[in-house]
């Protein structure tokens, strides 16, 4: 491989398509196979400058890194798809999965890669200025060559070390936070727009210093996303079973998260429509 690697990006949904345009700066071309995808993925696709391939195989055999982007329940799936072509060359893992699943992807590819890259992406899309940090652990010299891939783009990399499952375990550890927090500021939006306080809950809110509960917009959004941070939370859960501490809050987020499950990617939906939902799904 030389100084412009080839690169595929399985599947390019609204993150995994620009953090792929992304490696643009310095790959050869990025690869993509529209076989069964959406007319969206396609869309974005031809948006971000991704070159279309007829097959998985196709794009497995002529990548030299290939990125698996997409919802948490598919990644395992994916690797197998991409170990069953005999991939040889770098794979990153860069889905909001437990680090568990993680090693176990790192196992089934290790026979045939050079190597199996943890990642975990922290932040928005990298689009109109946005700048999310792309978290890696695994091999010292496979690790470098994502950055080296990733550098002087709005994608900024940080190594976590050699470890597989780091980047993984990080990812999730924010996500029990963060995704969490947004769902308890829902409910509790929810609670006193039934009992006509919901302005006053907004302002008490306000004077607190970045409480979610200041920003109701966000409900909308959090809705809009719940398809995907839904199983996130279920991996989180996972994870936190694993280490011995209690997974029954996360798991409960994640049912709530369900009853918005027909809300997927719905960017016009209002707060009020939102929490409609959440109380009569």
């Amino acid at each position: 491989m030389d100084d412009q690697p080839t690169v595929a990006i399985l599947h390019p949904g609204s993150m995994g398509a620009a953090v792929a345009a992304c490696t643009r700066a310095n790959a050869r071309e990025v690869l993509w196979c529209p076989a069964g995808r959406s007319p969206a993925s396609t869309a974005r696709a031809e948006e971000h400058g991704l070159v279309p391939v007829n097959s998985i195989a196709e794009v497995v055999d002529r990548a030299d890194i290939v990125i698996s982007l997409c919802p948490p329940a598919a990644a395992e799936d994916v690797a197998a798809e991409v170990a069953s072509y005999g991939f040889g060359g770098w794979y990153l893992d860069a889905n909001a999965i437990a680090p568990e699943r993680m090693q176990y992807i790192a196992d089934l590819l290790t026979p045939s890669v050079k190597a199996v890259i943890d990642g975990s992406v922290v932040g928005s899309p990298p689009v109109n200025g946005k700048t999310p940090r792309l978290f890696l652990s695994g091999p010292a010299a496979a690790v470098a060559r994502i950055e080296n891939l990733f550098a002087d783009t709005d994608v900024r990399t940080q190594a976590l070390g050699t470890g597989i499952g780091a980047a993984s375990a990080l990812k999730l550890s924010y996500t029990t936070y963060q995704k969490t927090s947004r769902v308890l500021a829902a409910l509790a939006l929810g609670m006193a727009r039934e009992h006509g306080v919901d302005q006053e809950l907004t302002d008490i809110a306000s004077h607190r210093t970045r409480s979610y509960l200041a920003e109701p917009e966000y409900v909308a959004k959090t809705a809009a996303r719940a398809w995907r941070w839904g199983p996130e939370l279920e991996e989180a859960a996972d994870t936190l079973e694993a280490a011995g501490l209690p997974s029954e809050m996360l798991r409960a987020a994640a049912t709530t998260l369900a009853r918005w499950d027909d809300s997927k990617d719905d960017s016009e939906m209002a707060l009020a429509d939102a929490l409609d939902r959440l109380a009569q799904p």
